[in-house]
């Protein structure tokens, strides 16, 4: 065999193993492209699978109430309150008390002077006098013709009646005069300012020598008198919160200027109705103020106790959620989202009350809801 033979030979042994490993290597290349896309497959599927079957929390439905309160500005004002004015034009002669002065009930607290008024008492008695002295006059003549008329055709029955009236229209007289004379005394007694009742002079507007009176040219009070013993502390409810109110409720407050003192009042007056501005119902409520530290007109801060309703259930606030058409928690039956509409209640803290649906005690809810988690979707807890 010759040379060329022996090398032709081998040459065509090498290609054919080149051929075969070549094989070998694209079917290697393949297997494992296989594997590659099965597997990028299998995450694609996995990843699919967390999308539509998402993992939650659960929470259990717990039965019971919550108590809440809100805090609502209110104002102090005095339990009674009233301006003193002059009735009649007269002059200031005494001023008895001043600013912050402690004053009891028909307590003198000044004394005015109207010189006319002296004049007209006097006119008064001395108009009774004269109305008297008519009077006796006409009454002794009718009881002489009473006397005479005894005697029969001395006194024409026309005589005895002129006189009777006579007498009767002086007496009359009389009356009226007395009454002018009380009428007088009642204007002289208005000279005195007196105390309506226990109370503090929280203002004084005249001094000594000033005219007062309807005349007057200033229309402030003389004094105004505050009664700080008891107070009211006014505030005004939210209609949202007027349902939930009594007279029996305690309310507690604080002032700003002693922040560090916390006082408590009780309910006392409800309007009934609410105001047309505000949709908001006023409430009073009696503070005592033996120590004086609490001034009319300071302002509060309200903290109003809300009681729970009956028939709640407490949930997470996590576990209401609300879209543009409703308010609904997702309860969890066999793995699978079930929405129920709720309503809300008290709020406290991070807990909600919620009314209302097809829940009962120890149903499962899924602690963060949202409208994300559609209603029939499968869950993995």
């Amino acid at each position: 065999m010759s040379l060329c033979t022996i090398m032709n030979k081998l040459k065509n042994k090498s290609i054919l193993l080149l051929a075969v490993l070549a094989m070998a290597v694209s079917s290697l290349s393949a297997c494992h492209s296989d594997d590659k896309e099965k597997k990028e497959q299998q995450e694609e599927e996995q990843q699919q699978d967390a999308v539509e079957t998402p993992t939650v929390q659960l929470v259990p439905v717990t039965k019971g109430r919550l108590s809440s309160a809100i805090t609502i500005p209110g104002e102090l004002i005095p339990y009674q309150q009233v301006d003193l004015y002059a009735k009649t034009n007269s002059y200031v002669k005494k001023l008895l008390v001043d600013i912050g002065s402690e004053v009891h009930q028909g307590q003198l607290l000044a004394v005015l002077e109207a010189p006319e008024i002296n004049s007209q008492l006097a006119a008064a008695q001395s108009r009774i006098k004269q109305y008297e002295a008519i009077y006796f006059a006409s009454k002794a003549t009718y009881d002489r013709l009473v006397s005479t008329s005894k005697t029969p055709g001395t006194v024409s029955q026309n005589d005895l009646e002129q006189a009777e009236a006579k007498k009767n229209a002086d007496l009359a007289n009389v009356d009226a005069a007395k009454s002018g004379l009380k009428e007088v005394s009642a204007n002289l007694a208005y000279l005195e300012i007196r105390a309506p009742f226990d109370g503090v002079i929280t203002s004084r507007n005249v001094n000594l020598g000033a005219y007062v009176g309807p005349g007057g040219k200033t229309t402030d009070p003389l004094f105004t008198v505050q009664d700080q013993n008891r107070m009211r502390l006014v505030v005004s409810v939210p209609e949202i919160y007027t349902g939930a109110l009594s007279n029996k409720s305690e309310v507690n407050f604080t002032v700003r200027a002693l922040p560090s003192e916390k006082f408590t009042a009780q309910v006392k007056r409800i309007a009934g109705a609410l105001d047309e501005k505000l949709r908001a119902e006023r409430l009073e409520m009696d503070v005592y103020n033996k120590s004086k530290k609490l001034i009319p007109h300071m302002f509060a801060e309200v903290s109003v106790p809300l009681p729970a309703g009956d028939s709640t259930f407490v949930v997470p606030k996590s576990a209401v959620a609300t879209s543009t058409e409703k308010v609904f928690v997702i309860k969890v039956v066999d793995h699978k989202a079930v929405w129920v509409d709720v309503k809300k209640g008290l709020t406290n803290g991070d807990s909600i009350e919620i009314f209302g649906g097809d829940l009962k005690a120890d149903d499962k809810l899924v602690k963060a809801a949202s409208d994300e988690i559609r209603n029939g979707s499968t869950l993995k807890y």
